[in-house]
């Protein structure tokens, strides 16, 4: 895979690399500067649409936009986006250049580890072969020129059900990776990249604030040893009180973590922070960044659901030919897509889909969206649909985009990131290295 220049040439960007650090450390550590707090804002790139419409968002709220792609969606082999990493990257600096965005943009890898990519746990791969390949999709990925990896070795398939991966096995599955990628990169002279660690999820054990600093100090003791002093993570996710069923952000608690990871010159990342009922206290809490993904998948579903029924009051006026049955087409490609099962909850694992509640099968549908918007019988029915709108006046691409960008300004609005890009300039021009070195 080639190498390729860097996704924006902003001027925050060029000044990260004259300090020789990478771009999300610059940005974050600066933005601790401000009077008035602010949270990264990060969306998970499950569709071309999610992918214009951030750009979009950032543009309008004049603020940084970072993409977290896990390697279901983008990796060696494609993902279910259909991109592999230099095709990702390329792939948003078109669509910003496109819409003249001259802001910074942070692409990362999220959730980097054995057996969080599906295919992985379908095929039962063994853990050498998995970090085998997750060390050469984090070697892509750093060719390509993304600006951080999330380091995430917190599953372990050979425990038996219900057991925790031990937290000394994180740590040096953690440094292994982090070694071997640091190791890649400077062999290829390649500009510095920034490190997440950590986990959300129960089986990644550091929900627990006891096995957070066993984490965090075992990290670096680690990494110490293998000469990698200068390498230190600048975000670390923790468990804040969102998860895949639950909406409400633990502000005492994400204080708490925020004010352990400080001391090890770190931020906290929070995951899960789809339909969060208070975005607010994201920023007045002290978190670094946050991802949302789902809830994307979720609005340009729904969007699409209101463009059916436009299209289908046009074919009952005879104004259209042939109906897409966009959503009938999208329910049997997420069936037979088999990824609905990931989702099911404990005592619906003997359900079949079609014995599930309408509710449940409405959720799984809308959530699974992500993994078939590429498929060809998708793409075809959206073209369709879009044709037969657009004959008529309509213009549903714009329309799905804006119901995908009015989710992401609710999460500008609240992470205090409204012209940022402005606010952050006099702090990034009158700043020395020097104090910038602890959030």
């Amino acid at each position: 895979m080639m190498s390729r220049q860097a996704v924006d040439s902003s001027e925050f960007r060029e000044m990260a690399r004259e300090r020789k650090i990478p771009l999300c450390d610059f940005l974050l550590r600066t933005i601790k500067e401000l009077e008035t707090p602010a949270t990264l804002f990060a969306a998970c790139p499950n569709s071309e649409a999610v992918i214009k419409a951030s750009l979009r968002a950032a543009k309008r709220a004049n603020a940084p936009i970072k993409f977290a792609a896990t390697l279901n969606q983008v990796d060696l082999d494609g993902g279910y986006t259909g991109l592999n990493h230099f095709e990702f990257a390329e792939t948003i600096k078109q669509e910003a250049e496109t819409i003249d965005y001259q802001g910074p943009i942070i692409i990362a890898v999220d959730h980097g580890g054995p057996w969080l990519k599906d295919l992985q746990t379908i095929e039962n791969w063994t853990l050498e072969r998995s970090m085998a390949w997750i060390k050469q999709s984090f070697e892509a990925a750093v060719e390509a020129g993304y600006d951080l990896i999330h380091v995430d070795p917190t599953v372990e398939r050979t425990l038996p059900p219900g057991s925790n991966i031990p937290i000394e096995r994180v740590v040096e599955r953690t440094i292994e990776l982090i070694e071997h990628t640091e190791r890649f990169r400077r062999s290829k002279q390649l500009p510095p990249i920034a490190y997440e660690v950590g986990t959300e999820e129960v089986h990644g054990g550091l929900a627990d604030l006891t096995v957070f600093d066993r984490f965090l100090g075992g990290l670096q003791a680690g990494l110490t040893a293998k000469g990698l002093d200068d390498v230190w993570p600048v975000l670390v996710v923790g468990k804040v009180g969102t998860d895949l069923h639950t909406t409400f952000f633990d502000g005492p608690l994400a204080q708490i973590l925020v004010n352990k990871a400080r001391a090890y010159g770190s931020f906290i990342k929070g995951h899960y922070t789809d339909y969060v009922d208070n975005p607010e206290d994201y920023p007045r809490s002290g978190i670094g960044g946050a991802n949302v993904g789902p809830e994307f998948t979720e609005e340009e579903y729904n969007a699409l659901v209101q463009l059916s029924i436009i299209e289908e009051k046009l074919y009952r006026n005879h104004q259209v030919v042939r109906l897409s049955k966009i959503l009938d087409v999208l329910e049997n490609a997420v069936y037979e897509s088999g990824r609905w099962k990931k989702w099911l909850q404990d005592e619906e694992r003997s359900t079949g889909f079609c014995d599930l509640s309408p509710k449940r099968k409405a959720w799984l549908i809308k959530t699974g969206c992500r993994y078939i918007w590429s498929t060809p019988q998708v793409l075809a029915a959206r073209n369709l649909l879009y044709a037969n709108l657009t004959r008529n006046g309509y213009e549903p691409e714009e329309m799905v985009l804006m119901q995908i960008e009015r989710s992401m300004d609710k999460y500008y609005r609240a992470f205090g990131l409204t012209d940022l890009n402005t606010r952050l300039k006099p702090l990034v021009h009158g700043m020395t290295d020097e104090g910038r070195k602890q959030p």
